[in-house]
């Protein structure tokens, strides 16, 4: 059976490459970012066009154009989830049944919000990316468009990194560089290998 991988962790933090590394080991990977991209191109432009009328721009949701619609606003935040959410959800019951029938002996699960949105009960184990509080505000300072009042507003939606960490199963510190990461994801799957999924248990080791 799959062992399902939840990985996750705040903005800034290197989940991205983590995954990579991921996929790189020969792990499939559900990009959940790209998967709600993917949809404001295809199946949610016409209900997140009609909750938040003026968002969506030659048949696509401008994510910039809606981001400034719903952050901040709890109540907007939660029609939009309400909207998003079930997507997500039938693509990643999708993916899972493909690396099931492939036989992959791992699937993982790269969600930014996984504990907030109740992701971890669809997951075997979960893998936290972190980094220095200092090093995740200078890497997300330097994104394009970024600013630090928009840097806060996307924090407070996110569960602290500490709360990340202590409900992990596995760390994933991504400040000492991509080899020292590339590691530690070797190190994981080494630690996972012959398990199966369903088991839940707490008390795995940590990288």
């Amino acid at each position: 059976m799959t062992f399902v991988l939840g990985l996750t962790g705040s903005i800034g933090m290197g989940k991205s490459t983590t995954a990579d590394l991921f996929r790189e080991a020969g792990c499939p990977v559900h990009d959940a970012d790209a998967t709600v991209h993917d949809l404001y191109g295809a199946e949610a432009v016409a209900p997140v066009e009609a909750a938040f009328p003026g968002t969506a721009c030659e048949g696509r949701i401008d994510r910039m154009l809606l981001g400034e619609r719903v952050i901040g606003d709890d109540a907007a935040m939660k029609r939009l989830e309400a909207i998003v959410h079930p997507l997500v959800a039938a693509r990643r019951d999708s993916f899972l049944a493909r690396a099931r029938a492939a036989r992959a002996p791992i699937a993982v699960l790269d969600i930014p919000l996984l504990f907030e949105t109740g992701g971890e009960r669809h997951c075997d184990a979960i893998v936290v990316v972190s980094a220095p509080e200092a090093v995740q505000r200078e890497r997300v300072l330097a994104r394009q468009g970024m600013s630090p009042e928009r840097f806060e507003q996307i924090l407070a939606r996110q569960l602290p990194d500490a709360q990340k960490r202590a409900r992990a199963h596995f760390i994933v510190d991504t400040s000492r560089g991509i080899p020292a990461a590339r590691a530690q994801v070797r190190d994981i799957m080494r630690a996972l290998a012959g398990r199966h999924g369903r088991a839940r248990a707490r008390g795995s080791p940590q990288g």
